[in-house]
């Protein structure tokens, strides 16, 4: 049976799915408006449907299931009327829903499906060993989980399971990892795409290899950072947004009181000594601002790094900086983007953004983005076809970059073998 090289994981391609019950785990959890709690990004859904429609034009009869928020995000919680609604009309062939995840309805409802059909269950996130708190307080293995109430209603249905739900694959679920254990299972397409651009990204990439990290959810950024260092999957790093002036704090650069107070009070001090570590190490590796952005009088201004500190909230990098990142980014050979440069919704602090991507929209190298907001920066100032892989994930990402195993590649590396 074929197995890909570069993942370990059986594809798509491996089984005939001509009249059997198929049951795909996608991740369509998508950007809710909290007012209308209507859907207001549709990417991972458009994402989801070259799967989906493999396995119908192959005659599968297909029951997918999904989540839509969590106990962290509870706002974002609802039912998944709408996705099926929008897989329906990205895949121009209905896809049926079903508001039960794994009772009797949802049972009934995948029995009566025919080859050709598809129909999408109720939120997983209904059920309580589905959500992050239950993996954290239990934390079941794999083999364990055949006794839950998802696998143990669902399993004896479906024949084959397929699983395309990468942005997940750092979740240790029932409905990531245990149906691997008793079904013959494929990786979907889109996982197996998401594993080859990260794989690429991680262990072969066009040299030299630039990662841009910045945001304001600096964990990701070092989370990731020591290990690109460490193994030479970066060849340089760009600090910006809190990540760079994390790295003129470390550097022993006062921002002033302002700015500091900022970062002390969201605990984001704890990284300073990390980054004095990879600062000491990797000296000629890590490129920080040289100048920053902040509002006056209702105007943009920026102020040289040897002319801090000053009391001011910076939003943003500045000119010079922007252009040595840009002379940076037009020489890779690989380019890997996680988090915007500054405070791009504000139309005072989108330069350093807008550069940034640009310059990435134009470079000749390889390039991979991922993570909600850092696509959201991307939509806003460039046509993101011009970026050779956008990621679905975030959490998965970064874990995948940081070297950490995720559960279900595990688990569907298990299943192959």
């Amino acid at each position: 049976m074929a197995i890909t090289s570069i993942s370990g994981m059986r594809p798509l391609e491996a089984f005939d799915y001509s009249g059997k019950t198929v049951l795909l785990r996608v991740d369509i959890n998508s950007p809710i408006d909290p007012v209308t709690k209507k859907i207001v990004n549709e990417n991972r859904l458009k994402k989801s449907i070259p799967t989906i429609q493999y396995l119908l034009e192959h005659h599968a009869k297909l029951a997918i299931i999904a989540h839509q928020g969590d106990t962290l995000d509870y706002q974002n919680l609802i039912p998944m009327k709408e996705h099926a609604e929008k897989l329906s009309g990205l895949l121009g062939a209905k896809v049926k829903y079903i508001d039960d995840v794994a009772g009797p309805a949802a049972q009934d409802a995948i029995k009566t499906l025919q080859p050709g059909e598809a129909i999408l269950l109720g939120n997983l996130r209904y059920l309580c060993e589905e959500i992050s708190t239950f993996e954290d307080a239990v934390k079941l293995k794999p083999e364990e989980m055949l006794d839950t109430f998802l696998v143990r209603n669902l399993a004896p249905l479906v024949d084959i399971y397929v699983n395309d739900a990468f942005a997940a694959a750092h979740r240790n679920c029932p409905s990531m990892v245990a149906f691997q254990e008793i079904k013959p299972t494929a990786g979907g397409i889109l996982l197996m795409k998401e594993m080859e651009a990260l794989t690429k990204v991680m262990k072969m990439p066009e040299k030299p290899s630039v990662f841009v990290l910045g945001g304001a959810k600096i964990s990701d950024a070092f989370g990731m950072m020591k290990q690109v260092l460490e193994n030479g999957t970066a060849d340089k790093v760009l600090a910006c947004g809190i990540t760079g002036e994390i790295m003129l704090l470390a550097q022993g650069i006062s921002l002033g009181q302002t700015k500091e107070k900022f970062i002390k009070d969201r605990s984001l001090d704890v990284f300073i000594a990390p980054a004095k570590e990879y600062l000491g190490d990797y000296p000629d590796m890590i490129a920080v601002p040289l100048d920053l952005a902040y509002e006056r009088d209702g105007k943009r201004q920026e102020i040289a790094v040897s002319d801090l500190p000053a009391e001011e909230m910076f939003m943003d990098i500045g000119s010079k900086t922007i252009i040595l990142f840009k002379t940076v980014i037009a020489g890779a050979g690989t380019i890997f983007v996680n988090g915007p440069a500054g405070v791009y919704e504000n139309q005072l602090f989108e330069t350093g953004t807008r550069e940034i991507w640009n310059a990435i929209a134009d470079a000749q190298g390889y390039s991979v983005i991922g993570g909600g907001d850092t696509v959201s920066a991307a939509s806003r100032f460039i046509d993101t076809a011009k970026i050779n892989y956008v990621c679905t994930a975030g959490g998965a990402m970064v874990r995948f970059l940081s070297g950490k195993k995720l559960p279900l590649i595990e688990a569907m590396k298990k299943a192959a073998q």
